[in-house]
């Protein structure tokens, strides 16, 4: 049975934000994406409260750049937008999350921001250790490097990225909606056109290989040709070569 005042006192969203995200990852290998994006949908991304949570628990977790002028008060102001946030969150809201997520097993991946914004008096040498680390993550610059393609992990799942760990910081409005829509289209009319996009990412992929002299550059394009010869059609593996051709 799901732990009723645990869910009121919402101390954890940490292992619930963990719990959620490896269950839409698992979607994709065993056939329930479209189904589980729709639950996102509903239960995350529509609820204002619910999504302002992911939208902080991911800011915090990321590298930001920012000064050391800066960064206390930023920490500070997401520690206020919590604390506001948490409390508009309502039983009913939190109860239908924990049943959608509740025979996922996963580790807390946000134990750190979950001890930072934690108001146990007794927990105050671990929200201070948290606040350090969280505080150089976000001094650390983004890293951005558009020579290095890194794709078997990060360009080739660039939707599976945006829809786990970052799918509130990343997604814009029109991306958002071009997904759903595209889930919504014939499988017919895609599937005539799948192995001709399959050509075009392999051409392209060869085109970025001949044009580099780094070894692990190539054997990750190499990688990703064969990866990319295997696919089998299903409307995430299209949408997710569709992007990696846009991308290249």
């Amino acid at each position: 049975m799901v732990d009723i005042y645990k869910i009121k006192k919402m101390k954890k969203f940490g292992i619930l934000k963990s719990k959620i995200e490896k269950l839409m990852l698992e979607s994709y290998g065993n056939g329930t994406f479209k189904e589980q994006v729709k639950n996102f949908k509903l239960l995350v991304l529509e609820n204002k409260n619910i999504s302002k949570l992911f939208y902080l628990y991911d800011e915090l977790n990321s590298k930001k750049g920012l000064s050391e002028s800066v960064v206390d008060d930023y920490i500070n102001e997401c520690i206020t937008i919590y604390e506001n946030t948490v409390n508009k969150v309502k039983d009913s809201t939190v109860i239908n999350l924990n049943k959608w997520v509740y025979n996922v097993k996963s580790e807390n991946n946000y134990s750190h921001i979950d001890d930072l914004f934690s108001s146990n008096v007794l927990n105050i040498e671990s929200r201070i250790a948290s606040k350090k680390i969280i505080k150089e993550s976000l001094k650390k610059k983004p890293i951005v490097n558009k020579e290095t393609v890194n794709l078997p992990l990060s360009t080739m799942v660039n939707v599976a990225n945006k829809t786990i760990s970052n799918y509130i910081e990343n997604l814009n409005e029109s991306e958002k909606k071009e997904l759903f829509d595209f889930l919504k289209k014939d499988d017919k009319e895609l599937m005539v056109n799948f192995e001709t996009l399959k050509e075009e990412v392999k051409e392209k992929l060869s085109q970025l290989k001949s044009s580099s002299d780094d070894s692990e550059t190539m054997d990750r394009i190499n990688e990703t040709i064969e990866k990319v010869d295997l696919e089998k059609y299903d409307k995430f593996s299209y949408f997710k070569l569709k992007n990696l051709r846009e991308n290249l």
